[in-house]
């Protein structure tokens, strides 16, 4: 019951991201690999359960599946972060998976007499590809774990740059999930089926529940390229009413990663200034959650540029 509980529990959250209004790419990276997990804990179930014999046609159609919850969890967070994976890029990581099935192809394509023969004697004759499978399985999951705890840790610097209270995006729950997989992996090492699959289906119940909760990832945008403003016109907007640059607030050189700034200083120094002044006169300060995008946009000017302007005045 517990296993069909998860079954059930894993088609239904997935339904429900399918049928979201306004989904993300997350939403749906999300669905597709709740479909996938839902489809491998049915497996699983016919092998605990002692039914796979009475569908023996499907035999092999599972050995590939674990190679799908890597590059899932990796994409996901990809998505989740906000940092974007082109499409190519995005299927060579299922290339495993296809050659997996290209392996077992001879095994899958067996009369069922013979299939149940193999199971029964736990792969007798298919030792190299068995060896191959668990090696493939072990060495994705080990990569897997590690580029996305990457991606959120880049995630992670992001958000402190961009935003004054991160809170609500600090995926510190992804993490744990991370965590939860890795944890999965260990016991396919040590080959505690029982224990890989009950984690799973616990797994399920907390992807699921932070999936949906999640809160959108940077609602309000990284800057587009659109949004750009010219080094000249912000420089133009650095002088007096009489057309004279705006000299003497500041003798402060930038900082060394903003050298080759279009950015001057006499700029800088004014960009500073009207910072102080939409500050005390907007009081933007009261927004917890305000971020360098937002301040950008007041000031219309580029949040590169900002970001300059602080670091070089404020420290």
């Amino acid at each position: 019951m517990f296993y069909l509980a998860g079954i059930i529990l894993t088609f239904f959250l997935a339904v429900l991201l399918f049928t979201k209004t306004g989904k993300s790419e997350a939403d749906l990276i999300l669905a597709v690999w709740l479909t996938a997990i839902g489809v491998h804990l049915c497996f699983f179930y016919l092998t605990f359960s002692d039914q796979f014999l009475s569908f023996p046609f499907l035999l092999g159609f599972n050995f590939p599946l674990p190679l799908l919850h890597g590059p899932f969890l990796f994409l996901y967070t990809s998505a989740l972060t906000n940092q974007q994976i082109p499409a190519k890029y995005k299927a060579a990581h299922f290339i495993p998976f296809v050659l997996l099935y290209g392996l077992f192809l001879p095994f899958i394509l067996l009369p069922e007499e013979r299939k149940i023969q193999v199971f029964k004697n736990e792969g007798l004759g298919y030792e190299v590809e068995m060896l191959v499978m668990i090696s493939s399985i072990m060495i994705s999951g080990v990569i897997y774990v590690g580029l996305s705890l990457w991606r959120l840790n880049e995630h992670k610097k992001t958000i402190q740059d961009q935003f004054s209270s991160a809170e609500k995006i600090n995926l510190a729950w992804l993490r744990y999930l991370i965590y939860g997989i890795g944890l999965i992996w260990l016991f396919v090492l040590f080959a505690e089926y029982v224990m890989i699959f009950n984690t799973v289906v616990v797994f399920v119940f907390f992807l699921g529940y932070f999936g949906i909760k999640q809160v959108g990832i940077f609602s309000q945008g990284y800057p587009t390229p659109d949004s750009f403003l010219p080094a000249t016109a912000l420089a133009a907007s650095a002088t007096s009413s009489t057309g004279e640059p705006v000299s003497g607030q500041s003798n402060k050189p930038a900082a060394p990663k903003y050298q080759r700034s279009g950015l001057s200083d006499e700029a800088a120094a004014k960009l500073h200034s009207s910072l102080g002044e939409i500050m005390e006169k907007e009081k933007l300060y009261t927004n917890l959650e305000l971020t360098l995008t937002e301040l950008a946009k007041a000031l219309d000017v580029h949040p590169h540029y900002l970001s300059q302007a602080i670091t070089t005045f404020e420290g």
